[in-house]
């Protein structure tokens, strides 16, 4: 099936990509969404801006546009992208890369059904945490954590690369702290630097942004190594 993908350039969006290649879809373009701020509950924030890089390395065209942060604003543009999608490249269906929020999976179901899409959703539901990310790590993924929200996570994992000894880590900060070690709540978000998909992989500049209780590793410079 020809998908438009929804990337966010994190972990998730980008091993849903990656499930999706191996199972025998078509990824045919990769479509962004910037919300205007991080209040947004459905959109990814910190550093989709250099998702264009990510998706560069894999050679998929890439569709970004901007949105403010409400529902109907985040529903219209959303629409207006799959009608893109499909005009330009013949898109069957989208490819969705959560994991358990079903808030955000109905509202991704009911605009696919506006347009007669069907919707791929191959990481959803993928197990427990602890084996989810443990995946994602065995299958060749870099990620860093771009910015932490919840307690137990601080200024020590921004900009972090992710190995399978923080997976441990994280595990057991989640049970102390009571957040889910796969960030589907929010709690942090990631950038992925290299994976399978990639031809190159990324080179980031940043600086850490900390004010004791939340973070980012700001980035300023992403480059194709």
């Amino acid at each position: 099936m020809r998908l438009a993908a929804l990337f966010s350039g994190g972990k998730d969006s980008t091993f849903a990509i990656y499930k999706a290649v191996c199972a025998g879809h078509r990824v045919c373009c990769l479509l962004s969404i910037s919300p205007a701020s991080s209040d947004s509950h459905l959109l990814h924030y910190h550093g989709i801006e250099y998702a264009n890089i990510q998706a560069e390395s894999m050679g998929i065209p890439h569709y970004s546009v901007h949105s403010d942060t409400n529902y109907l604003a985040e529903d219209h543009t959303l629409n207006s992208l799959l009608q893109w999608a499909i005009q330009n490249y013949n898109a069957e269906g989208i490819l969705h890369g959560g994991i358990r929020s079903t808030y955000q999976k109905e509202r991704f179901e009911r605009v696919a059904k506006l347009n007669d899409l069907a919707i791929v959703s191959p990481v959803w539901e993928s197990g427990p945490a602890m084996q989810y990310m443990s995946d994602i790590i065995r299958c060749g993924f870099k990620f860093i954590i771009q910015s932490v929200s919840a307690g137990g996570l601080d200024a020590y994992w921004l900009g972090r690369l992710i190995t399978m000894s923080d997976i441990k880590y994280l595990y057991k900060l989640g049970r102390k702290h009571g957040f889910s070690m796969d960030f589907e709540g929010g709690e942090a978000e990631t950038f992925v630097v290299d994976c399978p998909l990639f031809a190159r992989p990324i080179m980031l500049c940043g600086v850490h942004r900390w004010d004791g209780y939340i973070g980012r590793f700001e980035i300023s410079e992403a480059v194709l190594i």
